[in-house]
């Protein structure tokens, strides 16, 4: 099991938009997080900064990173593009993070 960590950028105001948008996560979404390997995803929020912290486990990194290639994940990123800081795919602006502390 892979534990993979990263930060994402909230654009100011956007912190009820993006937690309604998660509460009604697109069940092909949901269904195509889980075919490329996703599990234990959560996604945390600092109010204070915009800024979201998160952590999923996959199988196979390179497996997971497979679902960039889906039309259901590219339509993901536009929907939630206009709320966050995005790149020009559209796929959010988000930095890895490196483990540096682990207890099982």
């Amino acid at each position: 099991m892979e534990r993979i960590a990263s930060v994402m950028y909230l654009y100011p105001g956007n912190q009820a938009e993006y937690q309604k948008r998660h509460d009604e996560l697109w069940p092909e979404m949901e269904e195509a997080l889980k075919e490329h390997g996703a599990s234990n995803y959560s996604i945390f929020l600092d109010r204070e900064t915009d800024t979201l912290f998160a952590y999923l486990e996959v199988e196979n990194k390179a497996a997971y990173d497979k679902i960039a290639e889906t039309d259901i994940c590219k339509k993901w990123w536009a929907y939630m593009a206009p709320i966050m800081k995005s790149n020009p795919d559209n796929s959010p602006v988000a930095k890895d993070l490196e483990q540096v502390f682990y207890l099982a």
